[in-house]
């Protein structure tokens, strides 16, 4: 061990908090020749927005639409017509949630391999196909194969998008994005209802009945919509073709300035996806967002029925979603900017499950249609905010392209495995209160708290660990340090090889 008297690598200035990103990394300047003088930054961004966000927020809200919408179906006779029992139908939605958890991480390394054009694509016109052919089906056994084929082509969207944007912006813009991204999910919700109220009309014809040109007509849209997307959707910021070269010059010396050491480009190496797969804030990041997912699903799901079962029609049944899902992405979008804004993402989540966790006593407890319809407008306010932001949580606190990229798609696929259970929670005997549901999404919000709690107590442990200088590496040159952190030619090489665990690296909390 060398001595630790002198000052630490934190004490010298080389700290890059990941709260403020305003520290540049110690040479390895990107592209040093390229004369940057002219590119007005914020204009830059603005660009970049325009080429990314609203088109990827138009594909997720397709890919929730498609996901979700059998719930509208199922309010139009599609049990009865298939001859489906309540179990045959909670295994078609478990099914889905099986198959796309097991492919989003392989999506994930799959994407940074190829070009996002190339691979949201693909995937979305299969999954579009698959959205067709599932309105097409006779029977039980085609409707499962047709929900688990959709769930593996679904997989990639959104961990592979939360990682593309991750790749573009800074820590303290992405939560916005993320939240921006997600609330196509809001909105598919609002206009699924209405989609389905619309669609619902056209029972009969062609000989098809409303569910099944729900189906129908919401593949095809989709796979129009993948079609187009190869033209539309732009790569990585090292080979974007819409940018000049000194643009795309800058928007990588932002990144690396941000303490995304790996932005101008990295070879994949198996180490950084063990890394990934054996870190423990992977794991406990998986367990917030189960916690937060599971709820997810089983309010997108059971939405339409649950307050169907208060007596109200199908028709009015999905308009009334409408309104809740409204405030819904209003509030997801609210919580993006003033986390990303003011930091502490931790403590935003706290905050908005204990709402949702308010929600959901509520309901378990009411008796009244009125007071649980307000019960929904509680739950989805607390619920959704918080995929988002736990993704910008994770992504804040993952430093190295493919380690990102393979850590967010643990998370998000352990999540959307909690869909399978989500799934099955409300059952037929339940109604019209469904208190074993209820019951067990405020379970796993619960989980989602305490999980929270211990991830904040943690991190924040491991930055005073960092401040104290318990963590410095030996510099070559320098003074200080310790050897068990490891011995390096330069600060410079200790953040390319250690990337968040870099003692100068603090963590968001």
């Amino acid at each position: 061990m060398t001595s630790s008297s002198s000052p630490s690598i934190s004490e010298k200035g080389d700290v890059v908090h990941v709260e403020d990103g305003k520290a540049a990394p110690e040479g390895g300047l990107y592209n040093p020749h390229v004369d940057v003088s002219g590119i007005d930054e914020r204009a830059l961004m603005r660009k970049v927005d325009m080429r990314t966000v609203p088109w990827l927020s138009f594909l997720y809200l397709l890919c929730f639409l498609d996901r979700t919408s059998i719930g509208n179906a199922k309010l139009y006779s599609m049990e009865a017509e298939l001859g489906l029992t309540d179990t045959q139908y909670l295994i078609c939605l478990t099914v889905f949630f099986i198959s796309y958890a097991l492919f989003e991480v392989p999506s994930n390394i799959v994407l940074k391999r190829l070009k996002p054009s190339v691979w949201l694509s693909v995937l979305m016109v299969l999954w579009g196909i698959m959205m067709t052919v599932q309105g097409l089906v006779h029977n039980y056994s085609g409707l499962l194969v047709m929900r688990w084929m959709l769930g593996a082509f679904e997989a990639g969207l959104f961990p592979g998008v939360t990682y593309y944007l991750s790749c573009w912006y800074k820590r303290s813009e992405f939560g916005i994005r993320a939240a921006i991204f997600f609330s196509a999910a809001t909105i598919s919700g609002a206009f699924g209802g209405l989609l389905a109220v619309a669609i619902g009309k056209m029972n009969g014809i062609g000989g098809k009945p409303a569910w099944s040109w729900i189906f129908i007509i919401e593949g095809l849209i989709t796979i129009a919509a993948g079609a187009v997307s190869y033209w539309i959707i732009v790569d990585f910021p090292d080979t974007a073709t819409f940018l000049s070269e000194a643009e795309r010059t800058v928007v990588i010396r932002r990144l690396q300035g941000d303490a995304q050491f790996s932005a101008a480009g990295e070879k994949m190496q198996w180490r950084d996806i063990r890394k990934a797969l054996t870190e423990w804030k992977t794991y406990l990041a998986m367990i917030v967002y189960a916690g937060v997912d599971m709820p997810l699903y089983a309010f997108a799901l059971f939405l339409p029925s649950i307050i169907g079962q208060l007596g109200y029609s199908a028709t009015k049944a999905n308009l009334l979603t409408v309104p809740v899902y409204a405030l819904a992405c209003i509030s997801t979008c609210l919580v993006g900017y003033l986390a990303d804004r003011y930091g502490n993402r931790g403590m935003y989540n706290f905050i908005l499950l204990s709402i949702a966790a308010v929600g959901y006593i509520i309901l378990i407890a009411s008796r009244s249609a009125a007071l649980s319809y307000f019960a929904v407008f509680l739950a989805a306010c607390g619920i959704y905010p918080c995929i988002p932001n736990t993704v910008a949580w994770m992504s804040n606190n993952s430093e190295g392209t493919y380690k990102r990229s393979v850590a967010l798609a643990m998370v998000i696929s352990w999540g959307n495995l909690q869909g399978a259970v989500s799934s099955n929670v409300y059952r037929a005997n339940q109604k019209p209160w469904y208190p074993l549901g209820h019951g067990l999404v405020l379970m796993y919000i619960g989980t989602g708290l305490i999980a929270t709690v211990v991830f904040r107590f943690l991190l924040k442990r491991e930055n005073a660990r960092r401040d104290r200088g318990e963590r410095d590496e030996v510099i070559e040159g320098r003074e200080g340090g310790f050897e068990v952190n490891g011995r390096f030619a330069s600060v410079e090489d200790a953040k390319r090889e250690k990337g968040d665990e870099w003692s100068g690296y603090r963590y968001t909390l």
